[in-house]
């Protein structure tokens, strides 16, 4: 390795180092007040632009954190980082709004150890996101006075991860995916109360709610890639991960609005770092896909969670539902070789993505339906502009829910290069 692809390195790793401590989360939605959040299953912004594809699939320069066996095909140097904006129109039978919120959707770096054989990486991703605020206002019973609730929520879970791909056999590879899971919620619930004018009545209150976690996940994936001929395949992939009981501690005290977040101040102390933890089920997926190596691939995959078992912190139940995600995505390439046309080296891709949320409220499940489309764009030698746009709608306004008409965008760069771990033959 130079010494310029050395100090390239040092400096990128200088920026993961930086950018973890900055890690913003950035889900927006009314429903991730519910459990320990809304998770992303949908992988990184390649994944994303074709429905969350992933476990079936990937190439030598785009990282695959959805099936750590498939990263065997990461035959080159890559970094990865993509920023997210969410922009959500809410609205019930009587009102709407418009909401959005986005930040830094992850950064991860591949390294091949042996080239096609043996590849390890490490990584920072958002595992679930909490962002929402509701306002309620209600008649008080056999009085002239209103209530006022604003219930606020933002955090939830991210990862540090390393995971390791290698060929186990021809054509087939294991993985393995280790999380140091951390992250905190914060949930606050204010009251007012108010006359007639809505004018503020009495002393408000507030109750506040923080709690840290930090815990370990493992991941274990297999890919199997079958030669149809012509440069033709279909491939084969499945995941498992574990999550369990996450352990955290829990701060909750109610006092007068502004007052509840500050332990000292006036108050009652509910809960004073009390240690707990919270069950998170584990997640199943397959997939399989068609390719014809260099030009197309179109797959198949679902992803499934059992949240009847999740349990909130000291086993509270979450009164939560079977979650799985169905995806149907692809990708093409004109001229993966064209010398002379960026336009023909682009990757296009697309793909459908359905969701049963674990959620049901009112007897009624929720759902996530979205359409998603994307390109990597080659800017560099082999490093690429990765996009991913995603239109969907998450809900309904049935029953006094919530319809979420909502549209996604991640922007990534992925820059590679496959000569860091090539002894050259000229300097």
């Amino acid at each position: 390795m130079s010494v310029y692809h050395r100090r390239i390195l040092a400096a990128l790793f200088g920026c993961f180092v930086s950018i973890s401590s900055s890690f913003a989360q950035s889900t927006t939605s009314t429903y991730s007040s519910l459990g320990i959040g809304k998770f992303n299953n949908s992988g990184f912004t390649q994944n994303k632009a074709m429905g969350g594809q992933g476990i079936s699939w990937g190439n030598s320069f785009s990282i695959n954190h959805v099936n750590p066996a498939v990263s065997v095909k990461n035959s080159a140097f890559n970094f990865q980082a993509a920023l997210n904006y969410v922009n959500v129109q809410a609205a019930t039978e009587e009102s709407s709004e418009e909401i959005d919120g986005g930040g830094l959707s992850y950064v991860a770096m591949s390294f091949p150890i042996v080239p096609r054989r043996w590849t390890a990486g490490l990584g920072l991703n958002q595992v679930t996101g909490v962002d929402y605020n509701l306002t309620v206002t209600a008649p008080v019973a056999n009085s002239d006075l209103f209530s006022q609730n604003t219930i606020e929520g933002r955090g939830g879970l991210s990862e540090v991860y390393l995971q390791t791909g290698f060929l186990i056999m021809k054509n087939l590879s294991l993985g393995v995916h280790g999380s140091y899971l951390f992250g905190s919620t914060i949930r606050t619930n204010q009251l007012v109360l108010m006359d007639e004018d809505f004018q503020g009545v009495g002393i408000s209150s507030e109750l506040f709610e923080r709690t840290n976690f930090s815990d370990v996940s493992v991941k274990g994936g297999i890919y199997y890639m079958m030669p149809l001929g012509q440069q033709k395949v279909l491939n084969f992939g499945a995941t498992y991960q574990v999550f369990g009981d996450v352990r955290g501690k829990e701060f909750a005290k109610m006092a007068e609005i502004g007052q509840a977040s500050i332990p000292n101040s006036p108050g009652d102390v509910l809960s004073d770092d009390v240690e707990g933890s919270i069950f998170i089920p584990n997640r199943l997926g397959f997939g399989v896909s068609y390719e014809k190596i260099d030009k197309f691939v179109i797959g198949l995959e679902m992803q499934h969670q059992d949240f009847r078992e999740y349990r909130g912190f000291n086993g509270l139940e979450g009164n939560l539902d079977e979650s799985f995600k169905l995806s149907l995505g692809g990708q093409y390439t004109p001229d993966a070789f064209s010398m002379e046309s960026m336009f023909q080296r682009t990757r296009f891709r697309a793909g459908l993505e359905y969701e049963r949320l674990p959620f049901v409220l009112n007897n009624t499940q929720v759902n996530d339906l979205g359409i998603n489309f994307g390109a990597s764009i080659p800017v560099h030698t082999l490093s690429l502009l990765n996009l991913a746009v995603k239109v969907g709608t998450r809900g309904t306004t049935d029953n006094g829910l919530v319809r979420e008409n909502y549209f996604k965008v991640s922007l990534g760069v992925s820059i590679n290069d496959n000569s860091w771990f090539y002894k050259k033959v000229f300097e």
